[in-house]
């Protein structure tokens, strides 16, 4: 039983990074609209259906007031996190390129648990996080002659803050904040600190535009379900490892859909990165195991 309920969270979670890669495709394909409002319709799409799940389900909005300056931190992070990804996602050439230094928020997050969870670093994780910022280097190629550097650094931040947003989340729920709760809080935030960004640039957007974002955020919305429901299978020790299927998907759907072919920079960065990111999967098996058995 036990097997089986951990390829269901297999099958869940790379449902979830097949949406998270149509999500990207829709926010390309929505065209030269300001990254504020391509990020407003995402956030807003989920504030609905995290409103709508809490109601349904009757839960409490109630939250815990020490859990406050965490709640605003991992929203403001988390906003920043998307406006990097969807920035890179609109700009940079290659799709798969933006899809894998925002996959380097697992990496960060570790960094960050030093600072919200008092989590110690290990000299391994430091290895682990230098050769993963190596392979992003390796996408972000930083030389004055690179058309995208600008958008890539914006997808290299957006990774970070997005890992200081998961790292965030841990805390909060070792807090015992509801999951439903805090997506709602974070949408609703996002959305709200959107709003002047919007106001001052807005740009008219067509109706093919609107139904391509509403479609970028029911790919956002169901990358969240799948995701979550995939960490109530099985712990992510034992199927995070296959979140990093989006780059396959986003380099399939950025090579059908827009004609990309990543270069040989690119392909040994996602390389690099994969690898450390089996490598990390792989030693935080062996820590628990050894744990287990002490």
């Amino acid at each position: 039983m036990k097997v089986y309920s951990k390829y269901k969270g297999i099958i869940m979670i790379i449902i979830s990074a097949f949406c998270f890669a149509l999500m990207n495709m829709f926010v390309r394909l929505s065209g030269d609209l300001p990254t504020a409002e391509k990020a407003f319709f995402r956030n807003f799409v989920a504030f609905i259906f995290a409103l709508v799940i809490m109601i349904k389900n009757r839960e409490s909005f109630h939250f815990q007031k020490r859990n406050l300056p965490l709640l605003i931190g991992r929203s403001l992070a988390g906003t920043l996190g998307i406006l990097g990804n969807f920035y890179a996602v609109s700009n940079m050439k290659v799709l798969g390129d933006a899809s894998i230094l925002n996959k380097m928020s697992p990496f960060f997050a570790v960094l960050f648990s030093l600072i919200f969870l008092r989590e110690r670093l290990k000299v391994t994780q430091v290895l682990i996080l230098t050769g993963a910022f190596i392979g992003a280097m390796f996408v972000v190629k930083p030389s004055f002659t690179n058309a995208d550097l600008f958008a890539s650094l914006c997808g290299f931040g957006g990774g970070i803050a997005a890992g200081a947003a998961y790292a965030m989340v841990r805390a909060l729920g070792k807090r015992g904040e509801n999951g439903a709760f805090i997506v709602l809080f974070f949408s609703g935030f996002s959305c709200l600190a959107l709003l002047p960004l919007i106001i001052v640039n807005f740009k008219m957007f067509s109706v093919y535009q609107l139904c391509i974002l509403l479609l970028a955020g029911l790919s956002a919305a169901g990358g969240q379900f799948a995701i979550t429901a995939a960490y109530t299978y099985a712990p992510a020790r034992e199927i995070s490892i296959y979140d990093y299927s989006q780059i396959i998907f986003a380099s399939a759907l950025g090579f059908f859909a827009f004609g990309d072919i990543p270069d040989l920079y690119s392909v040994a960065g996602y390389l690099i990165i994969v690898v450390m990111a089996l490598v990390m999967f792989l030693y935080n098996n062996n820590i628990l195991k050894k744990a287990n058995e002490s």
